[in-house]
């Protein structure tokens, strides 16, 4: 499975929340907070500032003890429902969500957005940014549809308060068709990745990083549509764009190269890729430091494409590397470290070392179902793996009850009709085969077809 490259936003400095798209510090507003005069104080922003800059190195363990004594001097200086106290929740929230810890994350945001709600109001910009986060989270825990429903409330807010084009509504609109996409919602998703290109094109210019950024959603849309031809130019317009106005040697350059390279390795331009993977790796190294989870997740694409090659000496120790970097920076119980667990099983499995892949299948397994719960569409993933590992060792009895597990996980979470939907059904429909049920296998062979008409 496919690594993004994924930002979180923590504030330094006054007023609430702040965006999961990125990078920003809010300076301290010039008048008297809505319930305090004077903030937090001087020593608290230094706080923040340190958790920002332990979170952009990939030291998060070190950035929660910080942002907890942060957490601590702004209950101690300006009592606990100040706004203060609010930016700190948020800080503190994001970091444990960067970490997968997302039942730490969730109480910690909802209490920043309770926060922002009583100083502001309900329908002020700063609630729609912590509404924005807790929809973040709730979408990375499969909870699509609490995660709509915030999504919505906040555009809500925003289009009201903002204006229809103002650049913050572009931020909502990304995010919401980024659930659709992960939905399946292709149909749905296209022409909020298209609004949100124009209201950034003409609020901010043609050459804005946050155009590129819109850039390259689009064209992930299309790459995930398979429609390369149009997603080639916008990777390539967006790639431009941020090596003009932010540098060659810039981590959005970085991220940009990577996924050039992602859709050249799926078109199956191996000559053209490779160098770009190894472009992105460098910037990242030299950019964060070479334990930088963002490194890691440059190492594990790097991985896979050499997997996809059939280069497994080259593969493999670019996994373990990647491995223990997450390990050390997010902990061993992470989503990530699950998915990179499945990505070198299926290294495995593809090397005939069945014993040694079955067993990081379970251990990737375990990690979702306990971070994520039971019925998220990673675990249907992982049970799909181990399935596929099953039936190739001609274990049919233990492979059937994954398959069908997976199914209805994937059914519940995203649709009768999404397109993994039919990857199982074609995977429990050649298990039939082999067992020789063909009427069952016909009926899902059947409905895979209707699945893989349909118009998204």
């Amino acid at each position: 499975m496919r690594m993004r490259v994924v930002f979180l936003v923590l504030v330094v400095g006054a007023g609430g929340c702040a965006h999961k798209s990125g990078s920003k510090v809010v300076p301290v507003a010039e008048d008297a907070q809505a319930n305090g005069e004077n903030g937090a104080g001087s020593e608290w922003e230094k706080l923040n500032q340190e958790v920002l800059e332990l979170y952009l190195t990939g030291k998060y363990d070190r950035a929660i003890a910080v942002g907890r004594k942060a957490l601590a001097l702004a209950k101690e200086n300006v009592g606990p429902k100040h706004l203060d106290v609010g930016t700190s929740l948020n800080n503190l929230a994001g970091l444990y969500d960067a970490q997968g810890k997302y039942a730490e994350a969730e109480p910690l945001y909802m209490r920043a957005l309770l926060i922002n709600e009583k100083a502001h109001g309900l329908n002020h910009p700063d609630v729609a940014i912590c509404l924005n986060n807790l929809g973040e989270l709730y979408r990375a825990q499969g909870k699509y549809a609490e995660a709509d429903s915030l999504y919505m409330r906040s555009l809500s807010i925003n289009e009201k308060a903002l204006g229809l084009n103002h650049p913050d509504v572009a931020i909502q609109l990304n995010n919401l068709a980024i659930l659709y996409q992960k939905q399946g919602k292709y149909t749905e998703a296209e022409p909020l990745f298209e609004r949100a290109l124009a209201i950034r094109e003409k609020a901010l210019g043609p050459e804005s990083p946050n155009v590129a950024a819109s850039l390259n959603n689009l064209a992930g849309l299309y790459n995930t549509q398979g429609r390369y031809t149009d997603a080639e130019p916008l990777y390539i317009r967006s790639l431009a764009i941020r090596e003009k106005v932010l540098g060659l040697e810039h981590p959005g350059v970085a991220t940009g190269l990577n996924n050039l390279a992602e859709l050249k390795k799926t078109q199956g331009k191996h000559t053209e890729a490779e160098p770009l993977y190894r472009r992105s790796l460098a910037i990242w190294e030299k950019a964060l430091g070479p334990e930088h989870p963002n490194v890691a997740a440059c190492l594990n694409n790097l991985a896979d494409f050499h997997k996809t090659q059939g280069k497994y000496i080259e593969a493999e120790p670019l996994y373990k590397r990647a491995l223990a970097i997450w390990e050390k920076a997010l902990g061993p119980e992470h989503p990530n470290i699950a998915t990179i667990l499945n990505n070198m099983a299926g290294l495995h499995d593809t090397q005939g070392k069945h014993t040694e892949a079955e067993l990081l299948y379970k251990r990737a397994l375990a990690i979702d179902e306990k971070a994520l719960g039971p019925n998220h569409p990673d675990v249907a993933r992982d049970l799909n793996n181990l399935a596929v590992l099953y039936r190739n060792q001609g274990k049919y009895t233990e492979a059937e009850p994954l398959y069908k597990r997976s199914l209805a996980i994937f059914e519940e979470a995203l649709g009768t009709d999404h397109p993994n939907v039919a990857t199982i059904l074609e995977n429990l429909a050649a298990l039939y085969r082999k067992t020789n049920r063909d009427q069952e296998a016909e009926k899902l062979e059947q409905r895979v077809a209707r699945i893989r008409a349909k118009k998204r």
